[in-house]
């Protein structure tokens, strides 16, 4: 039998690389890791925690506005973004920390640099060579900028964590959650935001009434919401101002784009060509429920699988594969009733199927629906309003998706996600009985569907 330098090795120290090594490790695996750029991956350093705390910073300036009406003096508060940023490069730096510890906690050995794949049981680091028996591969993914002219001058959302100073007037691109997380961000810390997608409505694998919600509150908020509009090249002009000129004929000056228009696998440069690794088109690799590759001790989880590419689902595929293959306790991830969230302002929060969904799975569905203008609102002066939906199927009055618009969306579609797992109905939302008053108490009092096109 074959000895080896290391039972596995992680190719990549983000969410699901970091869990699969730790928990390896702790069930008697003798693991090694190798990670080029950042400790904790795309969530700690250029995605959800940066993101959130910029969301937080951005929402400030609302709150500030809207005090008035509870009785505080009117206030013109100065923002600082170097002050921002330092306090987020700090917290980023301990919680990079933190992730190390994990590991050395855990006894795994880790290697700074690009691991290179030679062959199926053996990993260059550098001028450094291991075997392996397993090895890992959770790279993530990358920002994708599409080819035309002036591409260069963009940034991604990789840059806008970094920018020395907060421009005056930014263009965002893109019409998936981080484009409009954006666009909320750079709208709330001051910035002359527009944002520019190709199709009619963003959010496009989101419910109907979440996309539509979502676009009548950034309107209210005078974000410039360009639909149907796709840029066809970018020039630098002397100054530094960047002019925008759109295939449809129009054009427009603006100090920053950022591009966020999805995101790749990151699979270049690690050595696949070496390996009988199957991917797909777009470079995403191609595994089994046990995330085997075709490559029998290669394996692969996270976002450079192509999946669902969220730091929890990550994480609970590396405690698959660790229980699995170290634990010897078969476990296989379930990736019905996923919930999640997007961050601009006010939060959506959701799970379970689409109206959309629900409608090509079942013969008759209920929709119960509710928009309205909470209460805090009714003395901050602000017209933002939410909303919260339950689909439910009408033969077995089995609840198959809820959905949110409003503040604190994900904290409360946390709790419901629980219940989505456990098979909730109809009946049980009606019967439980509220915290009043509170915006969350909506989802149970909510009694009269909606009409329903046939």
């Amino acid at each position: 039998m074959a000895s080896y330098d290391y039972d596995l090795f992680v190719i990549g120290v983000g969410s699901g690389g970091v869990r699969a090594a730790r928990m390896s490790a702790q069930y008697g695996a003798r693991v090694a890791t190798a990670e080029e750029k950042y400790m904790g991956g795309t969530c700690v350093n250029v995605g959800c925690v940066p993101k959130k705390l910029f969301v937080y910073a951005s929402h400030y300036s609302e709150d500030y506005q809207q005090a008035e009406g509870f009785g505080w003096d009117k206030a013109a508060p100065g923002f600082n973004w170097p002050t921002l940023l330092n306090n987020k490069n700090t917290e980023i730096s301990r919680l990079n920390g933190v992730y190390k510890g994990l590991l050395d906690t855990a006894g795994v050995t880790h290697f700074d640099g690009r691991a290179r794949i030679v062959d199926k049981h053996h990993i260059a680091i550098g001028d450094t060579t291991v075997s392996t028996e397993r090895i890992l591969i959770a790279t993530g993914s990358w920002p994708v900028v599409p080819e035309f002219s002036g591409n260069e001058h963009v940034i991604t959302s990789n840059e806008a964590f970094f920018l020395e100073q907060l421009p005056r007037r930014c263009l965002v691109v893109g019409g998936g959650y981080i484009a409009v997380e954006f666009a909320g961000i750079f709208h709330g810390l001051g910035v002359d935001t527009k944002l520019s997608y190709r199709g009619p409505l963003f959010l496009r694998h989101f419910d109907i009434d979440i996309r539509e919600t979502v676009r009548e509150e950034l309107q209210k908020k005078n974000i410039d919401l360009m639909f149907e509009t796709n840029v066809s090249a970018i020039e630098k002009k002397e100054d530094g101002t960047l002019r925008v000129i759109f295939k449809e004929g129009n054009e427009l000056e603006t100090d920053l784009v950022l591009y966020a228009t999805g995101r790749e696998s990151a699979v270049k440069d690690i050595g696949l060509e070496n390996v009988n690794v199957e991917t797909r088109e777009n470079g995403s690799i191609i595994v089994d429920e046990e995330f085997r590759t075709s490559e029998e001790n290669i394996f692969a989880l996270g976002d450079v699988i192509g999946h669902m590419q969220l730091t929890p689902v990550a994480i609970e595929e590396a405690m698959c594969f660790a229980n699995t293959q170290f634990l010897g306790e078969r476990k296989v991830i379930d990736y019905s009733n996923i919930a999640t969230a997007v961050f601009c302002q006010p939060n959506v929060g959701t799970v379970g199927l689409t109206e959309n969904e629900a409608r090509e799975s079942c013969e008759e569905i209920d929709i119960y629906r509710s928009s309205f203008r909470p209460m805090k609102h009714t003395l901050s002066g602000s017209d933002e309003r939410f909303m919260m939906k339950l689909i439910v199927d009408r033969k077995t009055d089995k609840v198959l998706g809820v959905h949110m618009v409003g503040s604190d969306a994900g904290e409360i579609i946390q709790g419901i996600s629980i219940a989505m797992k456990m098979g909730v109905t109809k009946t049980l939302f009606d019967s439980t009985i509220g915290i009043h008053p509170t915006t969350a108490e909506e989802f149970v009092t909510m009694r009269e569907p909606v009409p329903v096109e046939k």
